[in-house]
């Protein structure tokens, strides 16, 4: 490695990313471009990069070109489907995921067959599972048939299927999850299999949440 045109052979030497100059083998050694991509997942893929078992991901849809190393922002489960986020900005990745930065993620459910206040009502003041206390902030009815219900979760942690446990603890079963906004990041008319990269708005409304600006 060459450090501002000298070879540099100690490990441990101080470098400045802004002012300093690095080589490997006669190439310049730069940050590479921040990348900031939502995509609109299928339901059936998993959020992995690969997957032992050769099972559809997530990465088998992002076909932008000349597209760099990303990674997904948090997971959506395979039967889940929705906004997913992919960047290769690891602070701003920690950051969202981070509980202290409470970003509001929120989802359109389909529950098997009729749901009420009091189950609405329970969503919200917590269900214990498997030795957690599930909360969401906020639980809206849409739609009400008798066969299957829509509500929209809102949720501001991040625990494993959380809402499908929930559903679980008051006797209902999750027919179709979709995340639909990432705080203002809204899923919008991006088809299913789609992604797209966001734009300088989105990008700073998102860096504002978490603390930048």
């Amino acid at each position: 490695m060459a450090l501002n045109g000298r070879r540099a052979m100690d490990p441990s030497v101080w470098v400045d990313i802004v002012s300093d100059q690095m080589a490997v083998d006669g190439q310049p050694v730069s940050e590479p471009t921040k990348l900031y991509i939502m995509m609109n997942k299928p339901r059936g893929l998993i959020t992995t990069r690969d997957d032992p078992a050769g099972r559809a991901t997530v990465f088998d849809c992002l076909r932008l070109k000349d597209m760099g190393f990303v990674s997904p922002v948090g997971r959506l489960d395979k039967a889940s489907e929705g906004l997913l986020l992919f960047t290769n900005d690891t602070v701003l990745s920690q950051r969202l995921l981070d509980p202290v930065t409470n970003v509001p993620k929120i989802y359109h459910v389909q529950v098997g067959g009729e749901i009420g206040t009091p189950e609405l009502e329970q969503m919200i003041f917590g269900i214990p599972s498997d030795g957690e206390l599930l909360r969401a902030t906020s639980v809206d009815l849409l739609r009400r048939g008798s066969k299957n219900s829509w509500i929209e979760v809102e949720l501001r942690e991040g625990r494993y299927r959380q809402i499908r446990r929930m559903l679980e603890g008051v006797g209902l079963d999750c027919l179709r999850l979709v995340r639909i906004a990432v705080d203002t990041l809204r899923l919008g008319d991006l088809q299913k299999g789609d992604s797209r990269p966001l734009t300088t708005s989105e990008i700073a409304s998102l860096r504002k949440r978490a603390g930048f600006e």
